[in-house]
């Protein structure tokens, strides 16, 4: 059986998983993938035996066969051993007849941190085993910069720059990045939307004169999004722990399918899903959870991928995305590993803005996804419904993805990406109650909630404001040069 990796766009060239992870994203401008996924198949009783560290190994060691077991121990005890604030790192909780499991239980109170605390620890050791520098460069709607800024901060031989739009941030995802600390780091607000700042981060990936400069300083350039299979593949040990908890509670026996809902935008955390089920995972369906940014729900229903739209800002930010770069690898699987397919895809969404997929390869997808989006005043509708008759407040991201699942069949897990006290004026808006600055809206939140405030965004307003620049999307390949010469330097 290979184990190795090759470009969703071309298949000419094999890799390890190590190289795979330090490169991010393939020099032609694909996505990393395993072209055997589905024949890694994983023991449900072994796993629903094991705790969250054990099951990250037992999965892990099968996806990056090229980590020893000592190597990926090292990684994973580093990542989930003091970062969460719940020995279960991703718990269950019932809120009516939904199981939402809770992903925003580390240091910055997203579901990116179950990912970020592990992949600089993945590639910290490949750095080791390759002798070499890495510069991260990273692209955020919102959450993964900070996730990203903190998982690599003070790492040795790693520095890592963070992009976000401008203003098209929430109030406490501006001061986490704004206020990270860190030798290492360098954070800039671009004018433009997120679409704009990963499409320019994709373009310095693949530009040869950027490349050659870090060529002479023994510096790898690569990702900490989830264009990266190093982010990619931690997500998949939560929807498997879902799965675990659910049998633990006698809600289903082992080998029943259950359904998940997923808020996404970049179609990276509904896709580490779907690598569960192409690995053993008895899921009946996944269903994509969209805002007023519906590019995904119009894929999924009409089979034409359409960015050519007005951008919407809305009060679920980070999902305030028109490009899913994800996708990219669902196709890869869906068209039969045909990398010249997915090859012309990308292309044409390059040049015109949209592609269209063949009616079979829909109705194949279409089995396995289903579709939904919810815009702000439906977000605002779930949240207050959630708390009148719940007693539990979801944050704008989790309360669409809640609404979306309200259509699945049960039991169904619905997947809550952050805290709502990230979200603290839109949330307290939504439950009848005001508040101008979101700093202290977390503390009147916290009057009518009884979880506690996370210590990350507690201290917030007492930190100073570290990273003030703002740039232009054509002044972010000179922030990389720049990094390049001060990051790695006393």
């Amino acid at each position: 059986m290979p184990t190795y990796y090759e470009s969703t766009r071309n298949n000419e060239r094999k890799i390890s998983s190590k190289q795979a992870i330090l490169e991010g994203i393939s020099k032609g401008g694909g996505l990393y993938v395993r072209p055997d996924l589905d024949q890694i198949q994983l023991d449900l009783n072994t796993i629903c035996r094991q705790s969250y560290k054990e099951n990250a190994l037992y999965i892990l060691s099968r996806l990056l066969p090229d980590y020893t077991e000592a190597e990926l121990k090292e990684c994973i005890d580093a990542a989930y051993t003091d970062n969460f604030d719940t020995p279960e790192i991703t718990p269950l909780r019932k809120v009516g007849d939904i199981y939402v499991c809770e992903l925003f239980h580390g240091p910055t109170s997203a579901f990116k941190d179950v990912a970020l605390t592990l992949l600089p620890q993945l590639m910290r050791v490949a750095l080791r085993s390759a002798g070499q520098k890495a510069l991260i460069l990273t692209a955020t709607s919102g959450d993964t910069g900070k996730a990203a800024l903190e998982g690599f901060r003070d790492v040795d031989d790693i520095g890592i720059v963070v992009y976000y739009p401008h203003q098209k941030v929430s109030q406490i995802q501006y001061r986490q990045m704004a206020t990270q600390r860190g030798s290492n780091v360098k954070v800039y607000a671009v004018k433009g939307n997120f679409d704009d700042a990963q499409s320019q981060v994709k373009r310095l990936f693949l530009d040869p004169e950027l490349n050659q400069k870090a060529q002479a300083e023994k510096i790898m350039l690569t990702s900490a999004n989830s264009i990266n299979i190093g982010r990619l593949v931690p997500q998949i040990v939560y929807y498997f722990e879902s799965y675990k908890q659910l049998v633990k509670q006698n809600v289903i026996t082992v080998g029943d399918p259950i359904s998940f809902s997923v808020p996404t935008g970049n179609f990276g955390d509904v896709l580490a899903g779907y690598y569960g089920y192409l690995m053993g995972l008895p899921v009946k369906k996944f269903y994509v959870a969209s805002n007023a940014n519906h590019v995904l729900t119009d894929f999924l229903t009409t089979g034409t991928y359409d960015r050519n739209r007005p951008f919407i800002q809305t009060i679920s930010p980070s999902m305030d995305i028109l490009i899913s770069s994800n996708l990219e690898r669902l196709l890869y699987y869906m068209s039969g590993k045909d990398n010249a397919f997915v090859a012309s895809c990308m292309e044409q969404l390059k040049t015109e803005g949209k592609y269209t997929i063949p009616q079979a390869m829909l109705e194949r997808i279409r089995e396995r996804f289903d579709c939904g989006y919810v815009d702000d005043e439906g977000t605002k509708a779930v949240i207050r419904e959630v708390y009148e008759k719940d007693g539990v407040v979801l944050d704008p991201h989790t309360a669409i993805g809640y609404r979306v699942a309200e259509k699945a069949d049960r039991p169904v897990v619905s997947l809550a990406t952050a805290s709502p006290y990230k979200f603290s004026v839109d949330v307290l808006d939504a439950i009848g109650k005001k508040a101008d600055d979101q700093l202290q809206a977390m503390n009147e939140l916290h009057k009518v909630w009884s979880d506690p405030v996370p210590k990350g965004l507690a201290e917030l307003p007492t930190l100073p404001i570290l990273h003030k620049d703002v740039i232009e999307v054509n002044e972010m390949k000179q922030s990389v040069e720049n990094a390049m010469e001060t990051l790695f330097h006393d």
